[in-house]
């Protein structure tokens, strides 16, 4: 595998990127996006805007798209139009080249954040309520099984860096990504990254990942994105004592969740009948949060939900909080059924707390 090479320093590598340099260095922007060499957009605050900034030229731009993809030990040519990796200061980026980017060559960089962003940060935010993240502290310490959902950018790893932060020093992780990103601080932790098949390489699949570390004696599994025929062996390492594990992935709400894990499976080509995979989900999950990006731009948790059993061929779920523009956010008053779970795994947990006006009670002291 091909090594990223040093660097001097961040502000050395950034300069390198000529227009680019200044939103390198620029901490209230988490994603730029080139769009050939005279459009250049921003991420910031949560809402993109166009800037004035520009490359003098295609092949400008074209040098430095191949400076990044040597930095990650890559190459972009006619047969590899196109390369996703992570630079040497965590960055992930994307490049495409002509002819298959029709306007020019493009780059987006997902700008990556030394720091982790803490509970009571995303609470400052508007992401989420105190009362949500209490709860969901005491769904990660009494090992509950959680799946974060939500779109592209919606917030899914800044959530799942968040809950990880939960987890009990003494527990042994392993952590499997595509592109690390997760930022969890453990003494008692491996991380793993796949790699991309290439023509000259078989590459390394989340999958065998997932595999290979039901041997390494994790107390949890964290899987970055579950996209594919990974979610069945993630479903099974939930199901076979390794309670506590956690994923994200793609999906528009928290049940439309549920029908992605049936795609992937199914799509993997594992045959079995719908009722059984769905008894996998069932009996694999237990909790559910989608997270989305606002017209505001503001990233949130807009549903909490429980996924609780079987009736017939139908997963049961149970509406737990949620979050809409006329309410903010509001717990709707049902108990979930593995709060009986909290007690036997020693969490203590008020048993007032999905009464109305539990929250104002707790602000008050």
């Amino acid at each position: 595998m091909s090594q990223v090479p040093a660097v001097r320093s961040d502000v050395s590598w950034q300069a390198q990127c000529g227009p680019l340099a200044a939103f390198l260095q620029d901490p209230t922007v988490t994603e730029i996006m080139v769009n050939g060499p005279g459009k250049i957009f921003i991420e910031q605050g949560g809402m993109l805007k166009k800037t004035g900034a520009k490359f003098d030229s295609a092949d400008e731009l074209l040098k430095l798209l191949n400076l990044m993809a040597s930095a990650i030990g890559k190459k972009l040519d006619a047969h590899t139009p196109y390369i996703d990796g992570r630079l040497p200061d965590g960055s992930r980026i994307n490049c495409i080249i002509p002819p298959v980017a029709i306007d020019g060559p493009s780059l987006t960089i997902r700008k990556f954040s030394v720091y982790a962003l803490s509970h009571t940060q995303l609470i400052a935010s508007g992401a989420l309520d105190e009362r949500m993240a209490y709860f969901l502290n005491c769904c990660v310490i009494a090992r509950l099984n959680i799946v974060v959902c939500g779109g592209t950018g919606s917030g899914k790893t800044t959530l799942l860096n968040v809950l990880s932060s939960f987890i009990p020093p003494h527990e042994r992780l392993v952590t499997i990504e595509d592109s690390a990103e997760l930022k969890i601080r453990s003494e008692n932790l491996v991380r793993l990254e796949s790699r991309p098949l290439t023509p000259s390489d078989p590459g390394i699949t989340i999958r065998s990942l997932v595999i290979n570390a039901l041997r390494m004696r994790p107390d949890r599994i964290l899987v970055g994105e579950c996209r594919g025929a990974e979610a069945f062996d993630m479903l099974t390492a939930m199901n076979t004592g390794h309670e506590g594990s956690m994923t994200t992935l793609h999906a528009n709400t928290a049940r439309d969740a549920l029908r992605r894990l049936e795609s992937m499976i199914l799509m993997a080509g594992f045959e079995m009948p719908i009722k059984v995979i769905r008894s996998n989900i069932s009996s694999a999950v237990n909790l559910i949060v989608q997270v989305s990006r606002g017209a505001d731009g503001v990233r949130r948790v807009t549903e909490i939900v429980e996924v609780s059993s079987m009736e017939g061929d139908v997963i049961l779920t149970q509406d737990i909080f949620q979050w809409r523009p006329s309410t903010g956010f509001r717990s709707l008053g049902f108990v979930p059924q593995f709060v009986r779970l909290f007690k036997e795994r020693g969490v203590q947990f008020p048993a007032d707390f999905f009464a109305d006006g539990y929250a104002v009670k707790a602000q008050k002291k």
